[in-house]
């Protein structure tokens, strides 16, 4: 059974096997995160949990009980209510409704432990799985991405009122 678990300090061995295991998948579809990310991984890390720390930004990753990762989710840019989500699951993980099971998760912790109301995230046209989970969360499209934000690649932006969780039991039947 996975668990959904705040990012910590011991999770960074299991966060760089995920990253490097799932690599060249993860480029198919979102901007490879380069040499450099890897190179310098436990300064990034790092830093990711200080940024955690400010409130910033929220952490998750999905566990196992063996430790290892299937899943990195993450709420950033916190700023009145609100704030971006992004996510990547494992190759051999995807498929399985996994993804949209974990942002369902996700959501409700983005209202009720952080307070938000409103989630966005934006996903490249050609990212048709990443479509499929933000839409069966809730998500609605509202515009495009720059692509400065997605890589390169021209995307859409897509929202979700978290208000709406606690009026009708959440969209997407979360």
């Amino acid at each position: 059974m996975a668990e959904l678990k705040r990012l910590h300090v011991d999770h960074a061995p299991a966060v760089l096997a995920f990253e490097m295991a799932n690599r060249a998948y993860f480029a198919a579809s979102v901007s490879d995160r380069g040499d450099d990310y890897f190179d310098r991984f436990t300064e990034r890390y790092d830093a990711l949990l200080a940024e955690q720390e400010t409130g910033r930004c929220a952490f998750y990753v999905l566990v196992v009980e063996d430790g290892s990762v299937l899943g990195r989710f993450n709420l950033y840019d916190i700023e009145d209510h609100s704030a971006d989500l992004g996510y990547r699951i494992a190759q051999h993980a995807s498929g399985h409704g996994l993804a949209t099971t974990t942002v369902r998760k996700l959501c409700r912790l983005a209202a009720t432990e952080h307070g938000l109301r409103t989630l966005r995230a934006a996903t490249a046209h050609r990212n048709i799985a990443s479509q499929k989970v933000l839409t069966k969360a809730g998500f609605t499209p509202v515009g495009p991405a720059d692509p400065a934000h997605l890589g390169g690649k021209p995307g859409t932006w897509y929202q979700l009122d978290l208000t709406l969780l606690n009026e009708r039991g959440g969209p997407g039947r979360l």
